[in-house]
């Protein structure tokens, strides 16, 4: 049950790439460096699962619409198909709700089971449209993310010198938001390099990555895609670009969409630049 509620929620898609080689090229310049540990930020504490439901889905009068709920599969006018799932709740089987922004419709059970089975953090997103109901936050494990500057340009951005972004993550053991909480976890390919030009869009796409570092966006544990291994800290749906001098792999420069491609990414991460406002 638990893999396709994960699956509606869209969390999470494992992507990965092969780690790249330490950089060779000497930073002139030391922005920052950001730690995240695995406690959450200064945020109140998440409310309990079914009032989160409740704050975000409004209930449906009268008889719903005739579809299925895309999560149970059951049509909404049916009792939600996690019923059994639920038993402790309030929520009656038959109850649909809709999500008060995008309007998609739900058995509010079955929100409430897809709620419960992700990361619980008081955040909501869509399984239809993935809108994000709340501040989005992710499993990332303790690490840090350290920014500094290079003289050297960028192919396709010839204009500015190079923004690099180097992530610190370390094998550890996993959480209860991870998959096999109390078992280790490797981290293979660390310190990972990444580049952005530094330019105006580069440096906003970096305080962007800031944002989305301090939320746990940018890796989780999972399985990798490239090796196979299970239980290993994978990127998380933000593509990073680890080559300076070369596109062959799909990882370096030039790319003329890629600054706009991650843009879309974070926002589909709930991290936008309204995220950056004081």
């Amino acid at each position: 049950m638990t893999a396709i509620l994960m699956s509606a929620a869209g969390l999470p898609v494992h992507l990965t790439c092969v780690p790249q080689a330490a950089s060779t090229h000497k930073a002139t310049k030391k922005h920052s460096s950001v730690k995240e540990g695995r406690k959450m930020s200064k945020k109140a504490a998440p409310a309990e699962p079914e009032a989160v439901v409740k704050k975000y889905l409004e209930e449906v009068k009268g008889s719903p619409a005739d579809e299925d709920c895309i999560i149970c599969m059951e049509k909404l006018s049916s009792p939600s198909g996690y019923s059994d799932a639920c038993e402790h709740s309030t929520l009656k089987p038959e109850t649909v709700g809709r999500l008060t922004s995008c309007q998609h419709s739900f058995h509010m059970l079955c929100m409430l089971a897809m709620y419960s089975s992700g990361n619980k953090d008081g955040s909501l997103q869509c399984p239809s449209c993935k809108t994000i109901y709340g501040e989005k936050t992710g499993t990332q494990p303790k690490g840090k993310m350290e920014v500094s500057t290079l003289p050297q340009s960028l192919p396709g951005h010839k204009d500015c010198g190079t923004i690099r972004i180097v992530y610190h993550i370390s094998s550890g053991i996993q959480g209860p938001e991870h998959p096999n909480p109390g078992m280790p976890y490797t981290a293979r390919g660390f310190p990972r390099y990444c580049y952005l030009p530094d330019n105006e869009k580069g440096r906003k796409v970096l305080e962007l990555l800031r944002v989305a570092w301090r939320r746990r966006l940018i890796f989780t544990v999972g399985t990798s895609i490239t090796t196979g291994e299970s239980d290993t800290v994978v990127w998380n749906e933000i593509h990073h670009k680890t080559e300076m001098d070369n596109n062959l792999s799909g990882h370096g420069y030039p790319d003329p969409n890629y600054l706009d491609n991650v843009l879309a990414e974070l926002a589909a991460q709930g991290v936008t630049e309204g995220c950056l406002r004081p």
